[in-house]
């Protein structure tokens, strides 16, 4: 199987624009939903003497929730683990009172352990939102930095590019579909720029050994080949990846689910960015390039003992 890439690389990237347009706008017009790690709100830890149950505690959260707004279904997230019997339950801010009736609501299910209960106030949100900014731009920053160092500046401003479309993507399905945000989303998104860009780099490794070894063809030629030489290696790299996600996704629970759902879309985006959006950005770049290539001489001392040209 030999795909032409290069060949077609406005298409490519006239169809990733439009992708990228039509996420963002998903992202502007829906917003996301922030959880109260970021807006502020009550946290509820418990442990429990007897066996409890997920739906148990969503029972008796669903009553109360007429005398306090704050436990309704949209404004709770509530975690259960059966093996030592933890319920952890965090709303919307609620007052010292209204704590007090959920606690003594909660005794209906047994005796517990009140391990802690606390309040995550506005200020403290905002500073996660700014926390989660700064690490994105920051690790955005410092890609650029090692690819230039490594590559080219070019090559370094294809990768920034594809990663925004990777970001992008995400946060506009996890707009559209209105899952909560919380911290690990934040990890969520850090995780698909080091995924992505991992990918990128061996498409770029591929393109300089390539470029480094005398050949008859162009040099969109020579990146053609090169992509399809690691094509077989990314996709199986991301199916064992996005398999093990979704087996995450169906019995993880809601705990997990924007976590999980933010990595599906990012990597699976992310492949196609790497192999259609990385190499042809850098053929745009480089497209004065495009005629048979002469090494340059730093390349020619590299590979001065092989004579191995690119054969298709």
């Amino acid at each position: 199987m030999y795909i032409e890439v290069i060949k077609h690389s406005k298409k490519w990237i006239t169809l990733s624009t439009i992708s990228f347009i039509v996420f963002l706008g998903m992202f502007f017009v829906k917003g996301l939903n922030y959880g109260i790690d970021f807006t502020g709100g009550s946290l509820i830890q418990l442990n429990y003497t007897d066996d409890i149950t997920l739906a148990g505690v969503n029972k008796e959260l669903d009553e109360l929730s007429v005398q306090i707004p704050q436990l309704s279904s949209t404004a709770r997230k509530v975690q259960v683990s059966q093996a030592d019997n933890n319920v952890i339950i965090r709303t919307a801010e609620m007052t010292e009172a209204q704590t007090q009736e959920l606690l003594t609501k909660l005794k209906d299910m047994g005796e517990y352990k009140l391990e802690r209960a606390e309040k995550v106030g506005a200020t403290i949100g905002q500073e996660l939102k700014t926390s989660a900014i700064y690490a994105l731009v920051i690790g955005g920053l410092l890609i650029v930095i090692y690819i230039t160092m490594r590559y080219e500046f070019k090559f370094a401003i294809a990768g920034i590019l594809t990663l925004l479309h990777d970001v992008t993507a995400a946060l506009g399905v996890i707009a559209l579909l209105g899952y909560e945000v919380d911290t690990p989303f934040i990890a969520a998104i850090l995780t698909i720029l080091g995924y992505s860009i991992n990918d990128t780099i061996i498409i770029y490794d591929r393109i300089r050994e390539s470029l480094r070894k005398k050949s008859d063809m162009t040099f969109g030629e020579v990146l053609n080949r090169s992509l399809n030489q690691v094509l077989v290696r990314s996709i199986n790299t991301s199916v064992t990846t996005l398999l093990a996600l979704v087996a995450i996704l169906v019995f993880g629970g809601d705990s997990l689910r924007t976590f999980t759902t933010t990595l599906l879309v990012g990597i699976g985006v992310g492949t196609y960015s790497s192999l259609y959006i990385a190499a042809p950005l850098v053929y745009l770049f480089e497209k004065k390039r495009d005629e048979k290539y002469e090494p340059r001489k730093d390349d020619e001392d590299d590979d001065s003992n092989s004579e191995e040209k690119i054969v298709v």
